[in-house]
């Protein structure tokens, strides 16, 4: 019988124990998350000096929206209302582009999602910048190559006037005459 009861409390400090570390990986595994959330990263396939597409499209509030019409250091915004990141980086964009330069152009924010879920965007984008909502599939995502969420570029012409990616990875936490790129 003591062997018994040995067994038995041997057996129960192993599962006190076992618990104890899972807790433990659970808590490092949910920090780990959350860091990874605020990671943000240009989408993996826009580098510096590619080639935007040809896309048409048309603003929240009517203006047609084509790569002729965006200029030499334009900011171009891509975000979901979906997405963590997206939501915590709209502040300080909004922020950043209230900052830029007079001539600078008017930065471009394509929202991706439903016109009904991205509502709080809108309401934020629309006095700073032209906003285009589409799905991830649109004609601008498309043309960009955008597959991650936020993505913050400047675009710039080339030599031969083509349309092209300045930037790719475009920091709106500064000042807005630091973040250039």
């Amino acid at each position: 019988m003591p062997i018994l009861v040995a067994a038995l409390v041997l057996v129960g400090l192993l599962c006190a124990l076992d618990l104890i570390l899972t807790l433990g990986v659970v808590q490092r595994l949910r920090k780990h998350g959350a860091l990874l959330a605020e990671v943000v990263s240009p989408s993996p396939d826009l580098e510096v000096g590619q080639e935007i597409g040809e896309f048409e499209t048309t603003t929240v509030a009517g203006e047609p929206v084509t790569p002729g019409l965006l200029g030499s250091g334009t900011l171009v915004g891509f975000f979901s209302p979906t997405c963590g990141p997206c939501k915590d980086k709209l502040p300080a964009f909004v922020s950043h582009v209230r900052g830029l330069p007079a001539g600078q152009g008017t930065p471009l924010a394509v929202v991706i999602g439903e016109p009904d879920q991205a509502t709080d965007f809108l309401t934020k984008l629309t006095p700073v910048a032209r906003v285009v909502v589409e799905r991830g599939d649109g004609p601008v995502s498309q043309a960009f190559g955008v597959r991650a969420y936020p993505t913050l570029l400047r675009v710039d012409r080339d030599d031969a006037d083509r349309l092209v990616v300045g930037a790719n990875r475009v920091e709106v936490d500064g000042p807005a005459a630091v973040a250039v790129g």
